[in-house]
């Protein structure tokens, strides 16, 4: 399972138009989960993960803490989170998720960009059924066991552990992620974990054919252009 995800950061951080959309999205997701869960990390697990990974993106402190600023004043923005799926080119399967405070403009957005490149829109529950959502933590270390007892004696309900390259991957439901994340720490110390995601992971790869490379790759950068879109995921397989 582990090798089924892709880490879409890397690719995002090489332009700084693209830094900034990583500066963004990491500003608007802090200030969501900091409005609603509190702005002390310590008391907020969500959030500590949620900085932490910021810092390791490279995220400057000064996006930090202006998010936190706002989230602990009255007001601001009022962001709710939004998901859309539907069929890209060659049958793949796409969500997108996003963070609005205008719906109907985002709906739009998005659906313009299925429209242009010649993909559709689907109701919601139209893909998502056949992606897994899971909270994925990766170390290293090579004491599979250790990490699930430690897993275990913490009540996280494990979906899959896998110990490969001197690499542990943990995959876990998304409502487990903080403690997930805590638990590991605890048992192994201050772990630099090399993959903390939340993510969207295809059940099935579908292959895509030489030539709908080309507007597969135009519907994903259009998506990640706009402002609202935090994370696209897709069932896309490249030729070899």
């Amino acid at each position: 399972m582990g090798r089924a995800f892709q880490n879409r950061k890397e690719s995002m951080a090489k332009t700084a138009a693209a830094k900034t959309k990583v500066y963004s999205k990491y500003g608007r997701e802090i200030y969501v989960c900091a409005k609603s869960g509190g702005t002390d990390p310590n008391g907020n697990l969500a959030l500590r993960g949620l900085i932490d990974r910021a810092k390791k993106d490279q995220v400057p402190s000064h996006v930090i803490d202006k998010a936190l600023d706002k989230a602990s004043g009255a007001g601001g923005e009022d962001y709710s989170p939004a998901r859309y799926e539907g069929f890209g080119p060659g049958n793949i399967m796409v969500i997108v998720e996003c963070l609005t405070d205008n719906p109907n403009r985002t709906f739009g957005d998005v659906r313009a960009c299925f429209t242009k490149t010649k993909s559709k829109i689907g109701t919601p529950g139209s893909v998502s059924h056949m992606f897994d959502h899971l909270a994925i933590l990766a170390f290293p270390g090579d004491d599979e066991e250790a990490a699930l007892e430690a897993l275990m004696e913490a009540e996280v309900d494990v979906t899959d552990i896998e110990n490969e390259n001197g690499l542990i991957t943990v995959f876990a439901p998304p409502t487990d992620y903080a403690k997930t994340r805590e638990a590991l720490r605890a048992a192994f110390g201050d772990v630099e974990f090399e993959i903390d995601e939340i993510q969207f992971l295809p059940q099935a790869a579908t292959p895509l054919a030489d030539d709908d490379i080309p507007m597969f790759e135009k519907l994903l950068d259009m998506l990640n252009e706009l402002d609202d879109v935090q994370n696209v995921y897709h069932s896309a397989e490249m030729p070899q």
